[in-house]
């Protein structure tokens, strides 16, 4: 089951029809969406600031989201992918964005709609990725415009897809519940 742990009093607010894996840890000030979906080994850590994300985010296996004390929250739109192994760190992420594997954003970036950050690229403190680019490298640059193509074809679909991957694992979670939240999807 989950790891869901309320930090200074705060508890986790978590959507509907949200997936959890039996590994995934949520703690404090974390407001998760609708249909998102939270991964194996991945940790949502709201202790020392915010954490805010919208509807239909997927956050994949071993992804961290964290923020800096008092300093720097973390807010996330809708339709948002955080792929395997990235790390999400007192950043802003619009809406239609995929983070790729073992991405990191660092603390006051900005990543605009219709974007994508590559597998392995960094983006560093207060940069602005700007709407509609697709941005890679260590530190991460702009390498060029999103299609239409690659909007649909790879953003809107993985973070469709992650719901569907989720309903196959209904049959595994325990219908037991702990306070307001079932196991599982809840």
């Amino acid at each position: 089951m989950a790891l869901i742990l309320s930090v200074n009093g705060i508890s986790p607010r978590i959507g509907k029809d949200v997936f959890l894996a039996p590994n995934a840890t949520i703690t404090g000030d974390v407001v998760l969406g609708d249909g998102c979906t939270v991964w194996f080994n991945a940790v949502v850590r709201g202790d020392v600031h915010s954490i805010r994300i919208g509807n239909n985010v997927n956050i994949q296996d071993g992804a961290i989201i964290h923020c800096t004390y008092k300093k720097s929250a973390v807010e996330i739109g809708n339709n948002v992918s955080i792929a395997h192994g990235a790390i999400v760190h007192g950043c802003t992420i619009h809406n239609n964005v995929l983070i790729g594997m073992g991405a990191i954003v660092m603390d006051d970036a900005i990543i605009e709609s219709n974007s994508i950050v590559a597998a392995g690229a960094v983006v560093s403190k207060n940069t602005i990725v700007k709407s509609g680019s697709v941005w890679g490298g260590v530190p991460a640059r702009k390498i060029k415009e999103i299609d239409s193509e690659l909007l649909e074809g790879e953003v809107l679909r993985i973070a469709n897809a992650y719901r569907m991957y989720a309903s196959w694992y209904a049959e595994n979670w325990p219908t037991e519940q702990i306070g307001n939240l079932e196991l599982g999807m809840v």
